[in-house]
């Protein structure tokens, strides 16, 4: 019997049959200044989208809404653990980033220049990347976690000319100073910043070198008489630069661009999280990931919805901070990380009980695999299994997901442990090294074997490196380096990184296989593994383990 529904079963044949028509559909949900001359055009490795199409990104999240009559709609709320709070209309968010736009340009930032922004989740930093798109420049966030070395080797590969950053961040009521960090940073030889700009948490930015660095009101300042207008911007232009470090080599600075990445995060969140405006969403992760540059800032400004951008910890002051800030903007979707989930695990569920969390419709989570415990504990303990706790799969590379279960169609049946069905539009297998098909339940290498709108089309200045990490390593297919298998229904089952499995006297185990199973333990809370040498069987499993709240290690 086949447990997909009827009306994700015609999407599907659909996208398979008309993958252009399909996307083209797709792409004209969003607004356009001029509409594409050709769909898409394969020059392998690399691809475009929307040929001659013109769009810009930041246009299309607040100028457009504004424009239609939604500018008094809210579009950000931000947070942070100190408990200030600000919120922002689409009118008054566009206001903060024409100011922004023109001080932008009073430095001298132009239609391709390259601008880091090194900040934690706050409105400043949001405004500053729909800013840089605004007129044209590349953005590249560096996750504000990061020391002077990430820092420092991402600015270079990535040739910005501009650094935004502030002089700290908070992480559990500790002020984390982050000038220190710049300074060294900026201290190579080679680096090839011209300009930072400081914004001062703890009043004034103190050690600013002359000539090069401003105060954030100095910065506002030059952008007197300074043009605030849009770029109009091909659709395969870049947008931003975000580096992903995978597990060996120099970090791989992927590529998003306007036209192709906008409609791939609007259909993945229409189809898989339900995604509308009216929605008021929350994305718990970091606007220097992925996850935080496409579902807390650019789909749902784009979709029309309120987001929510969190700074800190999500158990801090309290365990029931995730809670109260559901309660009380009525959150109807949350985005968190299974990390998050177990965290909040090691606390029971009491927290949860002290809120009404009855507006939430669905919580969607992504980043690794979502186990079986925890997914049990969320859905029946907190949850009550009134509102479904949905797992689903995608990659910095690919924009948004491309596993998962079309929430905003139908729901399908949730099998725990498992991210879904690839999504309409997204063609993908399990593959052996040599190339070969997999079977049903054996485990392989994951590939996706047609380019969508929002798969990266190329790495930052290392188009070599492009195609021979991700369509070179077996010939003609994406290989996104993550191990799983297929079920008789075609859902997918993860179990890790592929570089990640641990051979055990001939047996292949994969780390999220053994973590889980310590998960199954009601003492535990959180588990980590990792493979050791030993000279009997090759690799022995070296176990990491948080215990729940009230259990004592033994």
């Amino acid at each position: 019997m086949d447990i997909v529904s009827p009306a994700v079963r015609r999407l599907l044949e659909r996208a398979q049959a008309d993958p252009e028509g399909y996307w083209e559909q797709a792409a004209r949900q969003l607004p356009w200044f001029r509409t594409w001359d050709k769909v898409y055009e394969h020059e392998a490795p690399t691809f475009r989208w929307f040929l001659g199409g013109h769009t810009n990104i930041s246009f299309n999240a607040l100028d457009h809404h504004v424009n239609r009559g939604w500018g008094g709609h809210a579009a950000l709320i931000c947070e942070n653990e100190l408990g200030e709070r600000q919120t922002y209309t689409y009118a008054q968010l566009h206001y903060e980033v024409l100011k922004i736009a023109r001080a932008l340009r009073g430095i001298g930032v132009k239609r391709g220049d390259r601008v880091a922004i090194y900040m934690p989740t706050m409105a400043e930093a949001i405004a500053a990347m729909l800013a840089v798109t605004r007129i044209g420049g590349i953005h590249l966030v560096v996750f504000a976690g990061f020391g002077s070395g990430a820092l420092s080797e991402r600015i270079r590969l990535a040739g910005a000319k501009v650094l935004l950053t502030t002089d700290g961040t908070w992480r559990k009521g500790t002020l984390v100073p982050l000038s220190g960090i710049v300074a060294e940073a900026l201290a190579t030889p080679d680096c090839p910043i011209e300009r930072v700009v400081v914004l001062g948490r703890q009043g004034t930015p103190t050690g600013l070198k002359d000539g090069r660095d401003l105060s954030w009101e100095q910065f506002l300042e030059l952008g007197a008489g300074q043009s605030d207008a849009y770029e109009i911007m091909e659709s395969n232009e870049p947008a931003y630069i975000l580096a992903t470090s995978g597990t060996t080599g120099k970090p791989k600075l992927t590529v998003h661009t306007h036209g192709p990445y906008q409609v791939g995060i609007t259909s993945s969140g229409r189809v898989c999280f339900g995604l509308t405006e009216r929605d008021v969403w929350w994305s718990t992760s970091d606007i220097g990931w992925v996850v935080g540059h496409s579902y807390i800032v650019y789909a749902p400004l784009l979709i029309g919805a309120t987001t929510i951008a969190y700074e800190g910890a999500l158990d801090y002051p309290s365990p029931e901070q995730l809670y109260e800030i559901v309660d009380r903007y009525h959150v109807t979707g949350v985005f968190t990380a299974p990390t998050a989930v177990r965290m909040l695990m090691r606390h029971g569920t009491e927290p949860a009980r002290h809120h009404d969390i009855s507006s939430l419709t669905r919580i969607v989570c992504a980043g690794e695999v979502l186990n079986v415990p925890a997914w049990e504990w969320l859905q029946h303990d907190v949850l009550e299994d009134k509102v479904p706790v949905i797992d689903h799969m995608w990659q910095t590379e690919t924009g948004g997901p491309v596993f998962g279960n079309p929430f905003g169609i139908n729901l399908l049946p949730i099998k725990p442990g498992s991210s879904g069905l690839p999504l309409p539009g997204m063609v993908a297998e399990v593959r052996d090294l040599d190339g070969r098909k997999c079977e049903t339940n054996e485990k392989g290498i994951v590939v996706v074997t047609r380019p969508f709108p929002g798969l990266t089309a190329t790495l930052w200045e290392d188009p070599e490196r492009y195609g021979r990490d991700y369509w070179g390593q077996i010939p003609g297919v994406f290989f996104t380096g993550d191990a799983a298998s297929v079920d008789e229904d075609g859902y997918f089952w993860f179990s890790g990184r592929a570089d990640e499995i641990i051979k055990i006297a001939g047996h292949r185990l994969g780390t999220i296989e053994v973590e889980t199973a310590f998960l199954h333990h009601p003492a535990v809370a959180e588990a980590g593994v990792t493979g050791r040498p030993d000279e009997l069987r090759g690799e022995v499993i070296s176990a990491f383990i948080v215990l729940r709240a009230g259990n004592d290690p033994s």
